[in-house]
Formats: structure tokens, C-alpha cells, sequence
């Protein structure tokens, strides 16, 4: 059964040589890919010589982030981590996966030796890594994270850090103009997405700034951590809901659910809790398959909604320890990991299904947006069901009749 929600129909007329009809063709229809983006982070994988984690993961997503925290990326001025990094988004794409890039700038994990620089030097630095970025990535990376969390980015104390400090001096939407303006001159191709944790009306107002100030912006990003609990469907149907206000794409980037006790609900900063130990647990594990399944199918029935990307595949190196994964820290599947396979790769799947023309030679194909095969005439054409569905007209040869 496939999710009503998603279900489109491609009327694909097939003609001969001449224009003429072609009634009664049987044809196989076979899924390759969903248009829909079933992401998760891919910071660890190893897709040259995939190992069992590599694989759990290459069967269940199709789409990666990929880690670029600038702190980590340049520790050293003009030393950047590009080659390692170019290594790890090729091999992947070598799998068809499709990839984003975290973050191009951002406040948190900014680099500690650009404060020695002043404004103007650090607004330089920021064009020449972006530009950088974005160049060296082009044709690779299809969109990127172009500046994270910008709600706060001007009244962040947790740590001095130059961005911040340029956003006081400059304002944020300059320094936001500053970013986006810089990643669409180096790759016009990219798609750009503002991303937040902050889901309040203040990610609202400066997303009606950016676009006020005609900063070409994508699509939005959403972030659902929800260490302290599934926030419930109808808060997730109305945030999105709200958001869809600004006709942009919606992707929700980085989503995670414990199998563990949860966060206490005081805390308001997640940075703050910490524990020597959180273990998943038998009751936390069927709570979070439980939560997965109704959080990803309240996702996929908001039409706006482009893409879901959850936030480690593994307990291993988890975010703040949370056992937050899809799989265990010994490497074995949770059962949240085996109910988004069902959905993914079974429920919201066409698999493979044998469709016959009517009359006017139309083949009525129904099934998930997204890329597919079709075998007619002993040839495997690619094709696409586009969101909303649509017609169109495929030219085929009849088949030499041989006698």
C-alpha cells in the first residue's frame, strides 16, 4: 500500500514513429528513487569499501549531510579538510545519493583563530571560505546549509566568536545577504536553505526580512531534536503549516527521537544536559518505533514538506550521547530502524508492477513522485512522476515484426 498522501499519476501516451497510438503496450514499471528526500547525517560512512553501518544506511536513505563546521574543517588558515571530504560526497554519490552541505556559516564551531582578525578581515575570510566551499563542491553538493541559526546569531554569549561579533557590527541581515550573495555567485546551481532551531515567529520575521531584502533563499530548514519528547502530531502539522505560509519548500534537517529515558523538560538549552551514561532501553526502543512512524507519516502528509533528514544513523558518537539512533552502539538495528524501512522501502515503495494501455494508448502510471524504469520493448527507459502528477507523450518505434 502507498501513503495517499504522495500518490501521483503520470498519463504517459505512447506513440510510434508516425504519431500514431500505440493501444494495448503492456509495459513494467520499476521504482529507482522517491523525488522526496529520506536523509540522514553521513559523517561516519566508509561508501568505497561499505562496512555493515555503511550498508544498514545505504539501505534505508538516499539522501546524506555532510559535515563542513568550519572550526573543524580549516583548523589551520589555507588548510582546509577538502580532500578527505570530496572522497567521502563522490563515493556516496557512486551509491545515487544526494547530498547536502552543513553548515556554510555559522556562529557555533566559527574557527577560534579568526578572532584575532577585525570586521573587515573576517568578512573577507568569510567570502573566500564560502567561495571556496561552494566552488570546490559544485556538480557535487546540491544544496547547502547556507547559514545556521540566525534567530540567534546576534545575541549569542555562550562563546565569542567573529560572526557574531561581525552580525553586531554589520546587522544580521547583512551578514545573512553577506552569505547567501557569496554561495549563489560561486555556484548558481546550489540550492540554498536558511536553517533554525527556533521554530517560534521569530524564524518567521527573519525569513520575511530575507525576503523583503530579495535574498534568494530556496527553501526552509526546521530543526526537530526532540530529546525531551515527541512534540506530537498536531504540533508538527502546525508548525509546518505555518511555515508554508512563505510558498518555499520546507525540508525538516535534522530530526532526532531518544530511546532512552528523556531529557527533563526544564532544560532549555540541550547543550546543558549531561550525563555520564544514556542507555537506550527495551521501553524507550518501542517508544521511539512508535513516535518515528507517526512523526514521519504526520511529515510526509504536509504537501510542502521536500525532504526529512534524521540526525544519525547511530548511537555511536550521537549527538550529547543520546541514544537517539536507529541502530544500536553494537551496530544492531533498533526497532525504529526496521518501521522506517517498512515505510520507506515497502509501504511508500512501488517496487515493481506490470501496467497495460487502454485504448488511446495512455499508460496510467500511479506511485510515489520520483524516478523510475520502464521496460517496454525489451528497453529499460528512465522516467520521471513529477509532484502533481501530469501527461505526456513518449515516441517509441513499433517493434519490427519479424516472419
Amino acid at each position: 500500500m502507498i501513503a495517499h498522501d504522495r500518490v501521483e499519476t503520470l498519463r504517459l501516451r505512447i506513440t510510434d514513429q508516425h504519431g500514431l497510438s500505440r493501444p494495448g503496450e503492456t509495459a513494467r514499471l520499476e521504482q529507482v528513487r522517491h523525488a522526496f528526500g529520506f536523509g540522514c547525517s553521513a559523517f561516519e560512512l566508509r561508501p568505497k569499501e561499505p562496512d555493515a553501518h555503511t550498508r544498514l544506511w545505504l539501505d534505508l536513505f538516499d539522501m546524506a549531510t555532510l559535515p563542513f563546521y568550519w572550526r573543524w574543517f580549516e583548523r589551520t588558515p589555507g588548510e582546509p579538510d577538502t580532500a578527505r571530504l570530496l572522497r567521502l560526497a563522490r563515493g556516496l554519490r557512486d551509491h545515487g545519493v544526494r547530498l547536502r552541505g552543513h553548515p556554510l556559516l555559522w556562529h557555533t564551531l566559527a574557527p577560534h583563530w579568526l578572532m584575532t582578525e577585525d570586521d573587515a578581515a573576517v568578512e573577507r575570510h568569510i567570502r573566500e571560505r564560502i567561495t571556496r566551499e561552494a566552488t570546490d563542491f559544485a556538480g557535487v553538493i546540491e544544496q547547502w546549509d547556507v547559514i545556521n541559526e540566525t534567530v540567534i546569531l546576534p545575541v549569542f554569549e555562550a562563546e565569542e566568536n567573529a560572526i557574531t561579533r561581525l552580525a553586531r557590527a554589520r546587522g544580521r541581515r547583512e551578514v545573512i545577504r553577506l552569505a547567501v550573495e557569496t554561495a549563489r555567485a560561486a555556484d548558481p546551481a546550489a540550492r540554498l536553505v536558511l536553517n533554525d532551531f527556533d521554530l517560534s515567529p521569530a524564524f518567521e520575521d527573519v525569513i520575511e526580512e530575507c525576503l523583503e531584502a530579495g535574498l534568494g533563499i530556496d527553501a526552509i530548514g526546521l530543526q526537530t531534536h526532540m530529546h525531551q519528547g515527541f512534540r506530537g502530531e498536531e504540533q508538527i502539522a502546525e508548525v509546518i503549516e505555518r511555515f508554508s505560509r512563505f510558498d518555499l519548500p520546507i525540508q525538516l534537517t535534522e530530526t532526532t527521537l531518544v530511546s532512552g529515558d528523556l531529557m527533563p523538560a526544564h532544560i532549555e538549552d540541550l547543550n546543558d544536559h549531561v550525563v555520564d551514561s544514556w542507555p537506550s532501553t527495551d521501553e524507550g526502543e518501542a517508544r521511539q518505533a512508535d513516535e518515528i512512524e507517526r512523526h514521519y507519516r504526520t511529515v510526509l502528509a504536509q504537501p510542502a514538506v521536500e525532504s526529512l533528514t534524521y540526525w544519525g544513523l547511530g548511537d555511536a558518537g550521537a549527538w550529547l550521547g543520546a541514544p537517539a539512533g536507529l541502530v544500536r552502539a553494537d551496530g544492531s538495528p533498533k526497532p525504529s530502524y526496521e518501521v522506517l524501512r517498512g515505510l520507506i522501502r515497502d509501504e511508500w515503495w512501488v517496487g515493481e508492477s506490470t501496467v497495460h494501455a487502454d485504448g488511446e494508448g495512455v499508460l496510467e502510471l500511479r506511485g510515489f513522485a520520483g524516478e523510475y524504469l520502464l521496460e517496454l520493448d525489451g528497453e529499460s527507459i528512465p522516467l520521471t512522476i513529477p509532484r502533481g502528477g501530469g501527461e505526456r507523450e513518449l515516441s517509441r518505434p513499433r517493434p519490427e515484426v519479424r516472419g
